[in-house]
């Protein structure tokens, strides 16, 4: 077989109950909310900002609207990535749950390599945008050190695969806006070679609502970057 072909059938299965196991879950992904780079109009990926005043505010909002939703008596999980950002964020979600949240660096954000913590001006004028046909996975976008599409999926499926492995009634996993398309597409049994061009767009703070049922055990995306918790009553 040619090593072309191999590399692209060698991929991991994606999460589904064959692999992880079947149970009644609900899944909660998290977009840390507003951060220090967003205001400054820097570029964040792995750049480790800090959420602002407002974000922090957010993050409460989002753990407060995250334990109106969870039973008291509910096993909890809460997974993170390890960033500033998203740590915060977590930080203020197990408190309010009772939990104290584990970190992962294979949930982080996309790394934009050379561009990370530069002016958003500086990536736009050198970013060489995906084709709309072709190998999307591997393109590269022309910016030194920064993480092909297959990378950040690669890494991110098998973050969602192990955390769904674990006994947990609800699980709360913080992340960011471009790697949250990923958790959700393992979570619904993509083939990691299909996703190309897949995107579930969510806003910073927002909570999209993943369900498996106990009886069919279907796959469900109950809601997908709900922010309707983050109105402060301005």
């Amino acid at each position: 077989m040619p090593d072309s072909t191999r590399s692209r059938t060698a991929f991991p299965p994606p999460p589904l109950a064959d692999v992880v196991g079947a149970r009644e879950r609900t899944v909660h992904v998290v977009t840390h909310p507003e951060a220090t780079h967003h205001v400054a109009g820097l570029v964040g990926g792995v750049h480790d900002s800090d959420l602002t005043a407002r974000g922090a505010r957010q993050a409460a909002l989002v753990a407060a609207a995250l334990r109106a939703r969870i039973a008291h008596d509910a096993a909890v999980d809460v997974v993170t990535s390890d960033l500033l950002r998203t740590r915060r964020t977590a930080t203020a979600i197990g408190e309010a749950l009772g939990v104290v949240p584990s970190p992962d660096a294979r949930l982080r954000e996309a790394s934009y390599g050379d561009a990370g913590g530069r002016p958003q001006s500086w990536l736009d004028a050198r970013f060489v945008p995906p084709p709309a046909v072709g190998d999307r996975l591997r393109h590269d976008v022309g910016i030194v050190g920064a993480e092909t599409r297959l990378e950040v999926a690669l890494r991110v499926y098998a973050a969602t695969t192990d955390l769904l492995r674990r006994a947990a009634d609800h699980q709360v996993v913080v992340t960011h806006g471009f790697a949250a398309t990923f958790v959700v597409a393992a979570w619904i049994g993509m083939p990691v070679e299909a996703a190309g061009h897949v995107a579930f767009p969510v806003a910073s703070g927002s909570i999209t609502t993943l369900r498996e049922d106990g009886f069919f055990h279907n796959r469900a995306v109950l809601s997908v970057g709900d922010v309707a918790h983050l109105d402060e009553g301005h």
